[in-house]
C-alpha cells in the first residue's frame, strides 16, 4: 500500500496526487492509501479526511456517476469552481473581479437523459454508473424536479415498447410550462405498429409531447417555456439552460452588462433565451445556426405583445461570423458559444469595437481564450461571474463583462 496526499481536484472533479495519479472521491489535503495502478488507485482508503468533506446527501451518490463532488461541503464546491475561473484567466495573464459563485438549488434540474434498458422481466431505468455502460436505478435523485424524477415509469415504458435487446434508450425529460416533453433515441426504427404503442403511452402518461429519433409521435399540447414575458415551444430535445434558477441567474447578468443599449445583438440566440428577455428594452438581432431553433425563437416573439423588435437570422457563425460592418450600428452584444468558444467571431468582435459585450460561457478555458483576445484589443474585463446550476459536478458556467473604454473606440 502507497501512501499519497491529495494536492488538488483536477478539471473534472477528482482529486490529484503526485504522479499524476487520479482518485476520484477524495478532497485537497486528504491522506490516503492505496494500490497504484497506473495513474489511477485501487483498494483506496482515506486515512485522514478533509474538514470540507460531507456525507453526501443523495444515497446513489458513490455508484451513479451524475454527480462528482457531493462529498464535498456546499462553500468548497462553490470556491473550487470560482478558483477554476481565476486559475483560466491567469493563464493568459487576465486579473480582474471574480464574484462568488452562484449556485442554483438542489431538486431545481428541469432536464436529464434517462437510460432505459429492455429486460426480460420489463426494462432498467436509471443513470450509467461512474464510468461504466450499467445503469444504476435512481429511485431518488437530489438533483431533479420532481416532475422529471418521477418521469422513470415513462421511460421505462418506452423501453418496453421499443428498445432493442441490444442496447439502451436514451430518454431525454424536459420539464416544461405544460407538462413534460420526452424525445428519444437509441430505438427501434419506426413502423405503424410501434407507432401506435407510442402514441397511446403519449396519452397515457398525459406527456405534453413525445418524439421517437426526432420524429413528432405525438403533441397534446406545446411544451412551452418561459423567456421572460415570452412563451417559446423548443425544438425536440434542443439546448435549454439546465435550471430556470440557472437560466434567470445568467440573464440578469446579462441584463446587467447590457444596461440601456437601445440595439443589441445575440450571437448563438438558441431559442431566444437572451434575446426575448432583452428584447422588452431593445431592439434586438438574434443570429443561431439552426433553422429550426430560430424559427422557434421568431414565433414566441410575434406572439408576445409589448416587445421591441427582434430580426431573426439563421445564420454558422463558425463558418460566417458576423463582421465589423454588420456590427457597427450595435451598441452591444451578447454572445453564448458552445464549449469549443468562437474563434473566428471574437476577432471580429475585436475589431468592431462594439462599446460593450457580455459573454456567457459553459468553459472557463475557452473564455478564457477569448477574453485575451478581447483584451489584447482594448477591452476592459470588469467581472466574471461563476454560476452552477449543474450542481455537485465539476462543470463551470459563467457570465463576463467586457467594456471598451471611450477612448478605444475610435
Amino acid at each position: 500500500m502507497t501512501v499519497l496526499t491529495i494536492e488538488r481536484l483536477g478539471q473534472q472533479g477528482d482529486g490529484v496526487a503526485q504522479g499524476p495519479i487520479f482518485v476520484p472521491l477524495t478532497l485537497p489535503g486528504e491522506v490516503i492509501t492505496g494500490t497504484p495502478d497506473g495513474d489511477s488507485l485501487s483498494d483506496m482508503r482515506i486515512d485522514r479526511p478533509s474538514p470540507d468533506r460531507v456525507a453526501p446527501p443523495c444515497p446513489h451518490f458513490r455508484s451513479c456517476g451524475g454527480c462528482q463532488l457531493q462529498h464535498a461541503s456546499d462553500p468548497f464546491v462553490a470556491q473550487w469552481k470560482r478558483d477554476v475561473v481565476v486559475t483560466a484567466l491567469s493563464v493568459h495573464g487576465i486579473k480582474t473581479d471574480v464574484r462568488p459563485t452562484l449556485t442554483s438549488p438542489a431538486l431545481s434540474r428541469r432536464r436529464a437523459t434517462f437510460a432505459a434498458r429492455r429486460t426480460k422481466k420489463g426494462a432498467m431505468v436509471g443513470f450509467h454508473a461512474r464510468k461504466s455502460d450499467a445503469i444504476i436505478p435512481v429511485p431518488s435523485c437530489v438533483l431533479l424536479t420532481p416532475a422529471v424524477l418521477a418521469a422513470q415509469p415513462v421511460a421505462e415504458a418506452l423501453a418496453i415498447a421499443g428498445a432493442s435487446r441490444k442496447g439502451a434508450l436514451a430518454v431525454t425529460v424536459t420539464d416544461s410550462l405544460e407538462g413534460l416533453d420526452v424525445a428519444v433515441s437509441g430505438g427501434k426504427p419506426l413502423d405503424g405498429p410501434l407507432r401506435i404503442v407510442l402514441a397511446g403511452l403519449c396519452e397515457t402518461h398525459r406527456l405534453a409531447r413525445l418524439t421517437w429519433e426526432d420524429e413528432l409521435i405525438g403533441m397534446r399540447v406545446p411544451p412551452a417555456q418561459r423567456f421572460g414575458n415570452a412563451q417559446v415551444v423548443p425544438p425536440p430535445g434542443t439546448f435549454l439552460q439546465a435550471t430556470t434558477h440557472g437560466q434567470d441567474t445568467l440573464t440578469a447578468l446579462v441584463q446587467e452588462i447590457v444596461g440601456p443599449a437601445k440595439s443589441v445583438m445575440d450571437l448563438f440566440a438558441g431559442c431566444g433565451t437572451f434575446a426575448l428577455p432583452l428584447s422588452e428594452i431593445a431592439e434586438v438581432h438574434a443570429v443561431e445556426g439552426s433553422q429550426e431553433m430560430v424559427a422557434a425563437l421568431d414565433h414566441g416573439w410575434r406572439q408576445t405583445q409589448g416587445l421591441k423588435r427582434v430580426k431573426s437570422e439563421t445564420r454558422d457563425l463558425f463558418r460566417r461570423p458576423m463582421l465589423p460592418d454588420e456590427l457597427a450600428k450595435v451598441e452591444a452584444v451578447v454572445i453564448d458559444p458552445p464549449r469549443a468558444g468562437a474563434v473566428a467571431q471574437i476577432a471580429e468582435l475585436a475589431t468592431a469595437r462594439v462599446p460593450r459585450i457580455a459573454h456567457v460561457s459553459c468553459n472557463p478555458q475557452t473564455f478564457a481564450r477569448d477574453a485575451a483576445t478581447l483584451c489584447a484589443a482594448g477591452y476592459v474585463l470588469e467581472w466574471v461571474q461563476p454560476v452552477d446550476q449543474f450542481r455537485w459536478s465539476s462543470h463551470v458556467e459563467l457570465v463576463g463583462a467586457f467594456v471598451l473604454p471611450h477612448h478605444a473606440r475610435d
